[in-house]
């Protein structure tokens, strides 16, 4: 299975890349960060002209997890299991969808398949990163059958 995450802007800060690049090439799965600039104006503006380019580069078919607060807040185990059910329906691409300072716009919450919270907090998009490519790592983990330190 190959992950997806779509980010709206840029991680500027190198500590937070490096550690990002850590769990990425610990991850057997491929994995590619598509860095998302497309707002201007704005902000209802913005927001809508980042949700519009997140869009498109979801791959046709690929189910959408979209990074939000408001989303379910899952367990290490639950998510590994969801990713896993992907995994044997064929599913290829999985795609994660990373908001800007705005948020996401309603259309790329709409179109998600599971909107995730990794939190009830509001994290800086770097730091979404971070944890998302870490919490793939650990769904991985799992899913191969290797020792998880919470059972």
């Amino acid at each position: 299975m190959r992950c997806l995450v779509l980010a709206v802007g840029r991680c500027r800060d190198p500590a937070l890349a490096s550690l990002v690049e850590r769990w990425r090439v610990r991850l057997p799965w491929p994995l590619e960060i598509r860095e998302i600039e497309a707002g201007t104006g704005d902000p209802v503006r913005r927001r809508a002209e980042e949700g519009r380019a997140l869009l498109r580069a979801v791959p046709s078919g690929a189910p959408l997890v979209a990074l939000d607060e408001r989303g379910l807040l899952l367990s290490s185990r639950d998510f590994a299991a969801r990713l896993g059910r992907w995994r044997e329906e064929g599913v290829r691409t999985v795609a994660f969808a990373i908001g800007g300072a705005e948020g996401l716009d309603p259309s790329v919450r709409e179109r998600a398949a599971l909107l995730l919270a990794l939190g009830r907090m509001t994290f800086p998009h770097e730091l979404v990163r971070l944890l998302l490519v870490e919490q793939l790592y650990r769904a991985w983990s799992i899913l191969e059958g290797h020792p998880y330190h919470r059972d």
